[in-house]
């Protein structure tokens, strides 16, 4: 297998956009507009965020965010077109995300999925992700899954 190399790059590339592009056409296969909680390559485009691609030789194969608040990270956006999937691409992404977080001394990662996304939910759960409480800002949503990893 070749290696898979991170960068943080801008959400408003060609590629970066083709990306989230990719990642929302996936997300409203399954739920409606209202049960997806998505942000777009402008809304990515901000000091406290970390847009990460990834790339097997030159092509691309997936992406992650991170957006840093105050006390926790959030994971947005994680996406790995169907081409990539089984190459541990998403693994790579979120091992660079936590390692990007703890040197930002956040001491916690939360995300927000969908209990129909069942290979997401398995691999946050695979990760050490556990099930936790609404945050943030987000509406009462029963579409809606919210998981947390404490960092060491």
């Amino acid at each position: 297998m070749t290696r898979i190399t991170l960068t943080i790059e801008s959400p408003l590339t060609a590629s970066s956009r083709a990306l989230i592009a990719g990642s929302e056409a996936a997300m409203r296969a399954v739920f409606t507009e209202e049960d997806c909680y998505t942000f777009s390559p402008e809304q990515l485009d901000k000091p406290n965020i970390a847009f990460f691609v990834a790339r097997q030789t030159s092509k691309i194969v997936g992406c992650v965010a991170l957006v840093k608040h105050q006390d926790y990270g959030e994971v947005k956006r994680l996406f790995v077109p169907k081409t990539a999937r089984g190459l541990g691409v998403a693994e790579t992404l979120m091992s660079r995300l936590e390692a990007h977080a703890q040197t930002a001394n956040l001491p916690l990662i939360r995300l927000e999925t969908g209990a129909e996304l069942v290979a997401a939910v398995s691999l946050y759960e695979k990760l050490g992700y556990k099930k936790c409480n609404r945050f943030g800002d987000y509406a009462p949503n029963p579409a809606s899954l919210f998981m947390e990893k404490h960092l060491a």
